[in-house]
């Protein structure tokens, strides 16, 4: 009857070590009103490199098409 006692503590252990940070995140988000990480920058907004060369690839492309 040990053995149970004592797997049923140490899964006890694991459980509470593996929800922490689950829990971590609930409480961080219902402390702030919703936002977990305080003020974060929507997607898109930024200018990026990388949608600029992707944005200047779709152009050439588009009057490349256009001229034939």
């Amino acid at each position: 009857m040990g053995g149970v006692t004592e797997l049923f503590f140490i899964m006890l252990i694991i459980a509470t070590a593996v929800f922490a940070p689950l829990g971590y995140f609930i409480y961080k988000y219902t402390q702030k009103n919703g936002e977990p990480f305080g003020e974060i920058e929507p997607h898109g907004d930024s200018p990026s490199f990388v949608n600029e060369l992707a944005e200047t690839v779709i152009h050439f492309v588009k009057s490349r098409l256009a001229k034939k």
